[in-house]
């Protein structure tokens, strides 16, 4: 049995620096698919870039971004990171009546007063 113990050592690190990352690699892109696949227009969303805005428009492989009112971009679908939630009206991360450091009280970094 001894004589078939690197064997097995081999075997447990292919598992664990080939097939396990694979596996995330695969939910990733499935969490991936179906997000994009959710976006509909007015959605508010976060590029990977950092760049918030709101779904415009859908192409077959682009979305369209309006970044402040009349501003529209085009990235492609795979640059959308994560839906927004908008805040609660009044309670902008957890700070419900508190005073805001932004114009809009919507938590968007791009309108700072302060």
């Amino acid at each position: 049995m001894e004589q078939f113990f690197p064997f097995i050592l081999l075997a447990i690190a292919l598992v664990v620096l080939i097939v396990l990352p694979a596996r995330q690699r695969k939910a990733m892109q499935a969490k991936a698919q179906t997000l994009q696949e959710s976006l509909t227009v007015g959605t508010p969303i976060m590029m990977t870039s950092g760049m918030y805005g709101t779904v415009a428009g859908l192409g077959e492989g682009t979305v369209d971004v309006e970044i402040t009112p009349g501003v529209v971009v085009t990235f492609v679908r795979a640059a959308v990171l994560e839906v927004r939630t908008p805040a609660a009206s009044g309670d902008v991360n957890g700070t419900a009546g508190e005073a805001t450091p932004y114009a809009d009280g919507d938590g968007d970094p791009t309108d700072r007063t302060r």
